[in-house]
């Protein structure tokens, strides 16, 4: 029974005796140059302008999670698209009140400032 999968580990141990042996002559083999540019922040090859550690507005998480909550809302619309007509009235009510119920979030926090950049 095994025996059919003699061929599988054997690619298995050599996979990972390769991958271990590429790690371990790395850091025997290559360089160890230490020097003040190599052990400072790099992003996008640009110098950081300012700190990594600044605080974000809450406004910033807010319309993260609104324009989550808006993606997942055309991920719903997609499908009900699709098949509209099989669903017939009643998946078009139930949509109607998932859009209503959206569209009202989407009220209260325009109402509220939250998409506001101020």
């Amino acid at each position: 029974m095994l025996e059919q999968y003699t061929g599988a580990f054997l690619m298995l141990i050599i996979a990972i005796g390769i991958a271990v042996g590429m790690v371990v002559a790395t850091s025997i083999l290559g360089p160890k140059h230490r020097f003040a540019d190599k052990a400072e922040p790099f992003e996008c090859g640009e110098s950081q302008i300012v700190s990594p550690h600044q605080r974000f507005s809450v406004k910033f998480y807010l319309v993260a999670v609104l324009f989550i909550l808006f993606d997942i809302e055309a991920v719903f619309l997609f499908p009900w698209a699709v098949l509209y007509k099989r669903l017939g009235v009643f998946g078009f009510v139930e949509m109607f009140l998932f859009l209503i119920i959206l569209g009202v979030g989407l009220l209260y926090v325009w109402r509220r400032g939250g998409l506001d950049w101020e």
